[in-house]
């Protein structure tokens, strides 16, 4: 047993040393021309890449009863203009008056702020593309978009109405083939219906149908696109197409004014440091120099999930749109973040993947002054599918524990001691 014990003991130092030694790299490729948009979840290392042109509009849930969601434009592609004013405006367009039409953005800081919502609407019950109806409780359009695709091509659009009963958003649009408008096609979606793991809806203004783009909200943390910030240009600040990062509304984001690896554990930056303005990693990790892109070797990030685990990244490379691709490197920080009551080299297990669903812990609690030490595991949507308690003795331990009740996919093992925790992850096969 003693033998066994100090393999045990080995094998921790082993898994630790591995996990501490360095960084993860990442290589993202958003194809030529930005051709693709790459969803990435970091506690999985996964990407998720999309075609840029698979989708033209999304239409978020609402944040609760009898209240309206953002509409964004796939900005990536596509401008938005304001061309006119009343639902009567709709009928006489002319792509030639794009020079006095209102360009709109979607919020570079915010996911519930769409371009349609930041429409000029100053009516008194105004919700940006349309007016509150005080008789029918609707919300009804008044004002006239047109869409202008990156190959030159025009849409116009209009919000006709959204029914807070029901959740249902209705809208009609047409296509401009250079000399006049298309019949109209009139469509109606309702992003109350999404499954619970989604928060936005996505049209295809090309398939005039509901199309599948995002992964699951906890499938990701940030995406890797185009999309609109502001730029300081002669002193004034436009908005302008960038490429950069803009992160999920379930996680926060610290940006540290540090080099990236720092070769020892950098110290957390306080609560107060994490922001939920999407663009808070952004584009301006890099500069263009003239003769391609240099990286700013003093940006940090670190990215934190409502669990309290923390990654550390820094980027590396960027191509610009001729190849499309960026790298960067990352660390999970959660080991060594909060070790109060014990020694960060006090916890693993193997195997990992675990073929047979039993894994052995392996753990020592010299430095613990906590009388309960527990052993969580949680699915990547956060609910507690195991928990065990662990026995506060001097030494090194094992503990065999079985996970046949679980399926195959990847988990979280956390090991909580006082104030102190450490996660690791563990893949079920």
């Amino acid at each position: 047993m003693k033998k066994n014990l100090l393999l045990a003991a080995a094998m921790l130092s082993g898994l630790f040393a591995t996990a501490q030694e360095g960084y993860t790299t990442v290589n993202v490729s958003l194809q030529p021309q930005y051709a693709s948009q790459v969803y990435y979840k970091f506690s999985t290392n996964t990407q998720t890449p999309v075609a840029a042109s698979g989708w033209d509009l999304s239409f978020d849930k609402a944040a609760g009863q009898m209240a309206m969601g953002g509409i964004h434009v796939n900005d990536a592609r596509i401008r938005v203009f304001q061309a006119a004013g009343t639902e009567a405006g709709y009928a006489t367009v002319d792509v030639a008056q794009e020079a006095t039409w209102t360009e709109l953005f979607n919020s570079h800081l915010t996911w519930t702020e769409g371009a349609f919502d930041n429409a000029d609407n100053d009516a008194p019950l105004a919700y940006g593309w349309g007016n509150y109806n005080m008789n029918s409780h609707h919300v009804d359009g008044v004002i006239v978009f047109v869409l202008k695709f990156a190959d030159g091509s025009y849409k116009k659009l209009f919000l006709d109405d959204f029914n807070p009963y029901n959740g249902e958003i209705t809208f009609k649009y047409a296509s401009w083939n250079g000399t006049a408008w298309s019949a109209d096609e009139v469509k109606t979606v309702n992003p109350s219906t999404l499954p619970s793991s989604n928060t936005s809806v996505f049209f295809s203004l090309q398939t005039n149908d509901v199309v599948t783009v995002a992964p699951a909200d906890t499938a990701w943390d940030m995406v890797f696109r185009q999309y609109y910030g502001p730029v300081v240009s002669n002193g004034q600040t436009v908005m302008y197409k960038v490429t950069g990062a803009l992160q999920s509304p379930l996680v926060a984001v610290a940006q540290v004014a540090e080099t990236g690896n720092t070769g020892t554990t950098p110290n957390l930056p306080a609560a107060s440091a994490y922001s939920n303005e999407i663009n808070t990693i952004g584009d301006d990790w890099k500069a263009f120099n003239g003769g391609g892109y240099a990286i700013d070797p003093a940006n940090t990030y670190y990215v934190k999930y409502a669990d309290g685990t923390v990654f550390r990244m820094y980027f590396t490379s960027f191509s610009g749109s001729a190849a499309g691709t960026l790298s960067f490197n990352y660390k999970n920080l959660s080991a060594t973040a909060g070790m109060e009551d014990f020694n960060k080299n006090s916890f693993g297990f193997y195997p990992n993947p675990s073929v047979d669903k039993n894994i052995t812990l392996i753990y020592d609690f010299s430095n613990s002054i906590s009388e309960k030490n527990t052993v969580s595991i949680y699915s990547m949507t956060g609910a507690k599918v195991f928990e065990t308690e662990l026995t506060n003795n001097s030494g090194f331990y094992t503990q065999d524990i079985n996970l046949s009740a679980l399926t195959s996919g990847m988990y979280i093992v956390t090991m909580q001691s006082g104030k102190g925790s450490v996660s690791k992850k563990l893949v079920i096969q």
